[in-house]
């Protein structure tokens, strides 16, 4: 008789609710439909995206003691930058962080009194064309305050193709998509699995399992990997989707694919631990989605998932900062488009990881077999 194998156990439990995850509705909408649908209406809305934060970056000859330099600054919307390290300069505005490097400079000719530049690259297809436009407002409303009658205040030198260098383009998709990742791999962790365990204790299912000879932990890590699996079966389906359907970037290819992967892991396993705390603590099955959406609804709607968090406010920035998600989608964001690697997103992951460390050990306190 072959001695009882708490792994072939585990794995057994692990097949057969792997297939009943794949035969619930639920399941398969917030697993798939969700981020599809999401994912296909901001594509088709193209790039304009209704972002309104426009990052600048200002040379360092500029001059900044006139009237425009102060009309952008005070401007809602635009976040004005000085650089002492121009590598980071050329990496931030090569990764299409910034929406471009402005100068102002004196006319040498007099009249109009300055001229004002921009350059910028293909990265920041989705900032420099609306930032332009605000530019030459804020310019024309100058003009009109100083010169009502007269020339304008400033002569805006600005060329396509001349002044927009030639390097990866930035599209829309490639922000929505590590949002609609992020979104589906919280909503699958924290509502499916605090559906799943306060189902299988209320159904005496976990009880059962205590007649067996398998023990608790390889209990929870059966029920855990049916959940992991479907969930980075659902990554991989989003992201290649998104690759041979929206020209989402992946800057290395197979290389970047992997590490996405292992961030999408990283971050389920934390939202898991967060679905196991709503299971433990919550009284019926009518109090799950509240809890659950106490969990969710604020990562959902200020980490990044849409907008960027730069749109709102400082008070609200700091809390986005504080939450899981944003740190996910941030990391997500820097490999796929930036081509950064695991190690420089550490400390994205070092903050998810104290949130699993956290979130577990609450679960562990307030989780219940029976």
């Amino acid at each position: 008789m072959k001695p009882y194998s708490q792994v072939r156990a585990m794995l057994a439990i692990t097949k057969a609710s792997l297939h009943a995850i794949f035969r619930s509705p639920s399941a398969v909408v917030f697993g798939f439909a969700f981020p599809f649908i999401f994912i296909l209406v901001f594509a088709f809305m193209g790039n304009s995206g209704g972002f309104t934060t426009y990052k600048i970056a200002v040379d360092n000859k500029a001059d900044t003691s006139n009237e425009i330099y102060m009309a952008l600054k005070n401007t809602r919307g635009v976040s004005i930058k000085k650089y002492d390290d121009q590598n980071a300069l050329k990496k931030d505005l090569e990764n299409g962080n910034l929406a471009g490097i402005i100068n102002i400079q004196k006319n040498p000719k007099g009249n109009p009194p300055y001229i004002f530049t921009i350059k910028s690259t293909t990265a920041s297809n989705d900032k420099w064309p609306q930032f332009i436009t605000l530019v030459q407002s804020v310019i024309n409303k100058i003009s009109n305050k100083i010169y009502p009658n007269r020339p304008v205040y400033a002569d805006f030198d600005f060329n396509f193709p001349r002044d927009i260098t030639v390097i990866r383009k930035y599209k829309s998709i490639d922000f929505i998509l590590p949002g609609q990742l992020g979104f589906s791999l919280l909503a699958s962790g924290v509502f499916g699995v605090a559906f799943m365990f306060f189902s299988l204790r209320t159904t005496l299912v976990l009880k059962r399992f205590f007649a067996t000879p398998i023990s608790r932990t390889f209990i929870i890590l059966g029920e855990m990997l049916s959940r992991v699996l479907f969930q980075m079966l659902t990554a991989i389906v989003i992201i290649l989707a998104g690759y041979f359907f929206f020209d989402y970037t992946l800057i290395y290819g197979i290389e970047t694919f992997i590490e996405l992967l292992v961030l999408s892991f990283i971050g389920l396993v934390v939202f898991m631990g967060m679905g196991f705390v709503v299971s433990g603590i919550a009284k019926n099955d009518n109090t799950i989605p509240p809890l659950a959406n106490i969990v969710t609804l604020p990562q959902f709607l200020i980490c990044g998932t849409f907008f960027p968090i730069d749109v709102f406010p400082k008070w609200l920035q700091w809390l986005a900062q504080a939450l899981p998600l944003t740190h996910l989608n941030n990391a997500l964001r820097d490999v796929a488009f930036n081509g950064n690697n695991l190690w420089d997103e550490r400390w994205e992951i070092a903050i998810l990881l104290l949130w699993g460390i956290v979130v577990y050990a609450i679960a562990v306190k307030v989780f219940k077999w029976e």
